[in-house]
This record gives C-alpha cells, structure tokens and sequence, in this order.
C-alpha cells in the first residue's frame, strides 16, 4: 500500500507517542508536592526569621535569605543529578561511601581544615564553603545498609556477627561524631540504621540488648558531661530557669502561645529579634507558628508525614518487585526524615530535649538542605524504576530474600 493510499484511508503515516514514556517522566506527586512546598515555605521562613540577625552581623537584612536561595537553586541541581543515576550505581558505591564517611569525619579533626562554631567541630572548610560532615555521613549510612543488608540478609536473620558487624561500624562513627560534639546525630543515625535492620529481619532479642546497650550508654554520656544532663533534664520543666539553662525552650513556647490559631502575621514575631536563639535554623518551626499559627504548623507536620508514608509505600513496592536494595533505602530514607523531623518539632515544642537538629527541607544551612533534596531525588528515582520496571533483573533461581515485611 503506497502512502497516499494510507493517507486517503485517514491512517497517519507519523509515530504515535508510547503513553507508557511520557508517564515514565512523570514525578510522583505525593512526594515532590509536599517536598516542594516545605522548600518554598521554608525559604520563606528563613527570610523572616534571619532578618533581624543578617542585618546586625552584615547590615544587609536578606543576607541570609539570598544565601538560602543559592543553597536551595544548587540543591535542585543535584537532585536533577541524582534523578538520572540508577540506582545501581549507589549500590556499588555503598562500602567506597561509608568508607568516605570515616575519612571525612577524621578530617575535622586536622588543624586546618576543621571548623569550630558554637563549640562544636563539625564543619569542614573547603573554601568558601563550610561542609557539614554529619549530613553526608547520614545519608551515606542509609546507602551502605540497604547494600548490607542485601549482601548478608541470611546472615542478618540468622547469626549474630551478621547483626552485630555493621552496628560495630555504626558505633566508630557514633565516637567520631561525639567528639565534635553532635549528639543529636547519633541518635537520629542509631536509630535509623536499629529500623532498617529489623525490616532487614533481624530477630527482637538482638534489638532488646541492642537497646540496653544504648540506654546504658546514652546514660554514661548524660552523667560525663554536665551540659548534657542539664539538657535532658532542662526540657521537664524549663520555666525553673527560665533566664538560664530553660531560655530557649521558655522563648520557643512563648513564640507558640503567641501564635495562637492563625499567627501575629507573617514577619510580625517578637521571639526572632534576639529572643529566641538559632531562630533561622532549630527553632524555624517555633518562629513559623508565631508568624503563621498552629493550623500552618499542622499542615507542615501533615506534609512530613505525607513523605514519609510515601517512602514508605515506595519501598514496600520496590519490595514486591524484589528489588531489595531500592528498598531498604526507601525505608531508610522514609525513617531518618520523620525522625529528624520529629525530633526537631520535638525540641520546639518542649516535648524532647535540645538537640542540634534542623527541620529538613526548610531549616537554613547548605549542607543540610543539598543532603535532603539529594534524599528527595533518590526516592524519586526508586519510584521512578519500579513504576517503569527500568533495569530491573528478574532474581536468579534458588534467591529468596527473607525480610522483616515478608515475615521472615
């Protein structure tokens, strides 16, 4: 049939578009929303509640502010970046990054190169830039678990050494990074890596002397450092001292009662002007519910969760399609950004002691907000391939993995 025949018959000659690629491109909307909206409010916030302190220390009132927004522009970037690798790519270089991890935390320590703020030493000069060691270091622990766990899950399962191994691994960063001091990172971290090994089917037993273990540990800890007793004491009831050891929780609650329903206004708090301290960064969330009231502080808690569940979810399928690794860094994505971001709002909000810990996707600091679009992109990218089945392999014959959600 010549083409003038097809033509006349009204059959175009031209390729019709595949409806499977043009979905294949489509990011998922219940992550990138919520993701996209803490970014825009945050960045917000972080020109509200910096203002005061960016025009004190440089005399330009959105200094802070137009750094946030280069922090934020060059975090997209990488996540364009990360989007486009597969995903097998991070699993090879799970044991070079974690690796990469020890290295970079013993550089904080080479005269030089480590940065002292506040009294802790955990910025590594490169530069013009300052890095934050910790942020990496928790996102590349989330990587070299979910390889572990595929590499070694009959051993996690079933041996002891298969369970103990990488927490002994855990453990030399949790000293590395106590030295600086950082606390709250070793929390955040421990407790990630404690909830990918039970998904990963480590047995109860392990976790109930496991956390024995960390209790009598977190308690030797508190009892050799005075300020960290004050601090986990402090929060009960912080209006004993409210001019001293209680004044950033009491300004922090101030900033809430303040807020009432519906906020002061935006750019209207009193707690941002040299009240409350680190207002642009762990107390962001104090100064957003003076300004903008509890119900925009219920959203923004209603989209962490909407992220995490959906990790969650992204994880689960990437399970039933055994794609393991994908996986556990869902799951373990999913558990480290509610946890920080529960224990963040915590700290605002009274319930937790003080801890070091910014509110992802919206606290001001570069390492942190490149370190969470960076996470928000790899969760994209696993939605991505398990919903297109990119590279997927079918597993080999006699493989079954055994993990925590099939039962095993």
């Amino acid at each position: 049939m010549s083409v003038q025949a097809i033509r006349q018959a009204g059959i175009s000659t031209q390729a019709q578009p595949d409806p499977r690629a043009s979905m294949a491109w489509r990011l998922d909307p219940w992550l990138l929303i919520p993701a996209v909206s803490l970014l825009m409010l945050g960045l917000v916030m972080v020109g509200s509640a910096s203002i005061s302190i960016s025009d004190q220390k440089t005399g330009q009132p959105f200094y802070l502010l137009i750094r946030q927004a280069v922090y934020v522009g060059l975090g997209l970037g990488l996540a364009w970046g990360v989007w486009r690798l597969p995903m097998r790519l991070w699993q090879a270089a799970g044991p070079y990054l974690i690796l990469g991890s020890v290295l970079l935390l013993l550089l904080l320590f080479v005269p030089g190169l480590g940065r002292e703020v506040n009294g802790s030493l955990r910025w590594l000069a490169l530069g013009p830039v300052n890095l934050q060691v910790a942020e990496l270091v928790k996102l590349f622990v989330v990587i070299y678990l979910a390889g572990y766990l595929v590499r070694h899950n009959e051993a996690v399962r079933t041996e002891a050494g298969g369970f103990l191994r990488p927490l002994a691994l855990m453990v030399l960063l949790s000293m590395l990074l106590l030295l600086q001091p950082d606390f709250g990172t070793v929390a955040v971290m421990m407790a990630t890596a404690m909830g990918m090994m039970w998904l990963g089917g480590a047995r109860l037993w392990q976790f109930l002397m496991l956390g024995a273990g960390m209790v009598a540990m977190l308690a030797l800890l508190a009892v050799a450092a005075p300020y960290r007793m004050a601090r986990l004491t402090t929060f009960l009831n912080p209006w004993a001292d409210p001019f001293n050891s209680g004044f950033q929780l009491t300004q922090a609650l101030i900033a809430f009662g303040r807020g009432e329903w519906l906020g002061v206004g935006l750019g209207s708090s009193v707690q941002k002007l040299f009240y409350l301290p680190e207002a642009h960064t762990d107390f962001l969330f104090a100064v957003m519910a003076e300004e903008l009231g509890l119900l925009v502080a219920v959203l923004v808690i209603g989209l962490f969760l909407t992220i995490v569940l959906r990790a969650l979810m992204i994880g689960q399928r990437a399970e039933k399609q055994d794609r393991p690794f994908m996986a556990y860094v869902a799951y373990g994505l999913g558990i480290w950004i509610g946890l920080q971001a529960f224990t963040n709002i915590g700290v605002n909000m009274g319930v937790l002691p003080t801890k070091g810990l910014t509110l992802p996707l919206m606290s001001y600091g570069g390492s942190s907000m490149m370190v969470m679009c960076i996470a928000i992109a790899l969760l994209l990218r696993i939605e991505y391939e398990t919903r297109t089945g990119l590279t997927h392999k079918k597993p080999t014959a006699g493989r079954k993995r055994q993990g925590r959600a099939h039962g095993g």
